[in-house]
């Protein structure tokens, strides 16, 4: 059993505990737990942390990097993989079709390339920018509306919701409201979007009472990534 931070924890011990974490918030927003996916973001992390975490119960992971995912992929094939990162056009046959969901379009060309390139309907969602920062990237909620209904249109591909991460050290319970807020706005135009990707091990409880169908837990099931020498 592998160690997760250094602190003694085995990785299953702390998918385990997140979980019951999971099941506590949804308890307490008088929701079913069955409505939240945990996605255990599994990013630098080698196969065997992902194996264990499989073993404990974990069915969703999240990847960041494109090759990184297909090399996971391609090890452990029967899990339902996310992909969660900033993803580059070039690299889009890499996900296209060997997701069961791409957390961060935003922009209509990527959309685009990812339905030209899965062989069945690609489900995504849209990564909004809630607080309008600078250093990050996704589209603003200003935009989104015009985007959002692009994307509908966009062949192969299926809009079923958006994204957010708020900004460190802010309350992120606002920006979560905000973007339920505007799911709930686009889909009174464009029908139903029951996906919202909120929430990571810091606040993922707040993001629970707040809507979100999917979290992103990785520090606080794997521990801290691996340093790169």
């Amino acid at each position: 059993m592998t160690a997760a931070g250094g602190t003694g924890a085995t990785i299953a011990e702390r998918w385990r505990e997140v979980r019951a974490r999971v099941d506590a918030a949804c308890r307490a927003a008088s929701r079913d737990p069955d409505e939240v996916t945990l996605i255990a973001v599994s990013k630098t992390h080698p196969a065997s942390a992902v194996r264990e975490a499989a073993a404990a119960g974990a069915t969703d992971f999240g990847e960041n990097y494109a090759q990184e995912l297909a090399a996971k992929r391609g090890e452990l094939p029967e899990l339902r993989w996310h992909f969660i990162g900033r993803l580059q056009r070039n690299k889009a046959k890499l996900v296209a079709g060997h997701v069961v969901l791409v957390h961060a379009v935003d922009s209509l060309d990527l959309a685009a390339e990812l339905g030209k390139r899965a062989a069945a309907v690609q489900s995504m969602l849209l990564a909004v920018n809630i607080a309008g920062e600078t250093t990050k990237g996704g589209v603003s909620e200003a935009d989104a509306p015009a985007l959002a209904r692009a994307v509908a249109g966009t062949a192969n591909v299926r809009l079923d919701g958006l994204m957010t991460m708020p900004p460190p050290g802010d309350d992120p319970r606002r920006h979560f409201d905000a973007l339920r807020a505007l799911r709930d706005r686009l889909a009174a135009d464009l029908g139903p979007l029951p996906v919202l990707s909120m929430g990571m091990s810091g606040d993922f409880e707040a993001a629970i009472a707040c809507g979100a169908t999917h979290v992103r837990i990785g520090t606080a099931i794997f521990g801290e990534r691996p340093r790169v020498e």
